[in-house]
């Protein structure tokens, strides 16, 4: 109870926040709040947008791949991190600075160098009729590579916040009793950092769905991720279309939830984290 009421302060707020902001968004949604008109119980605005299902796949696409090269490039980055040598440590600066580039500063450093006038298509020599449409493309490369690059430094920071601490006397038990270094890998260093490598995962996954600069900036302008239609709706000159953004939003948050309640049933099977 003591604990509880230490909490409380601080808890109050952020549930009034977000309840009350994901309240009137579902609401804006289900017409009962809308800027011109009567209130009427409709759900004509998930009907409405255009291209839904292909932009709730887009995002999905966009959020699964660059999450997978995240958790990838992020476990390994970790290993090397807490392996303790040199490069580990120039890794691990690295990775921190990287997280405290904001998303927006990172996709235009990523467009200005894989653009088909940018700095690396300039070291190579590629004209720009030959450089591939890797920003604003139609496989999305810019947007996957600038999510990936950064949510890596996030995943391997997390891990390494988890691992620091309790893998040295592991490692060691498994090395004397005969383990090489790829059997440690899988069967000490991978279970032990498997739940936290999941939470920062999922962490990075309901991010990049919802965000929606680096798409804007780097992406194509059809067809749009959830994130982007969502904000062009809400900054449409017709008040009518501000229910249809609030119905991509509840879509966004919906796919968001049942994620997230994936990721918490897996954690909660792992022997790690019992």
């Amino acid at each position: 109870m003591r604990a509880t009421l230490l909490v409380l302060p601080a808890l109050i707020p952020v549930v009034i926040v977000v309840i009350g902001g994901v309240g009137t968004t579902v609401v804006q949604s289900l017409g009962l709040m809308p800027l011109v008109g009567s209130p009427a119980l409709s759900v004509a605005a998930f009907e409405g947008s255009d291209d839904l299902l292909g932009s709730a796949l887009l995002s999905l696409g966009i959020a699964v791949v660059s999450t997978a090269i995240a958790a990838v490039v992020g476990f390994f980055t970790a290993v090397l991190i807490i392996s303790g040598n040199w490069g580990g440590r120039i890794v691990g600066a690295l990775g921190a600075a990287a997280v405290t580039v904001p998303h927006l500063v990172g996709a235009a450093s990523v467009g200005l160098l894989l653009s088909d006038s940018g700095v690396l298509a300039r070291l190579l020599g590629v004209a720009p009729e030959a450089w591939p449409a890797l920003v604003a493309g139609p496989t999305w490369f810019a947007v996957i590579a600038e999510y990936a690059w950064k949510e890596s430094a996030f995943v391997a920071l997390i891990i390494v916040g988890t691992l620091a601490t309790r893998i040295t006397s592991y490692d060691e038990t498994a090395a004397v009793l005969g383990a090489h270094r790829s059997a440690r890998l899988r069967l000490v260093l991978f279970p032990l950092a498997a739940p936290s490598l999941l939470v920062a995962s999922t962490i990075a996954f309901a991010y990049t769905l919802g965000s929606y600069e680096v798409a804007w900036l780097l992406g194509k302008t059809y067809p749009e991720p959830l994130s982007v239609m969502a904000l062009r709706l809400f900054n449409s000159a017709s008040l009518t279309a501000r229910p249809e953004a609030a119905a991509v939003a509840v879509i966004t948050l919906l796919l968001t939830g049942a994620i997230i309640a994936v990721a918490m049933l897996g954690i909660r099977r792992m022997r790690a984290w019992q």
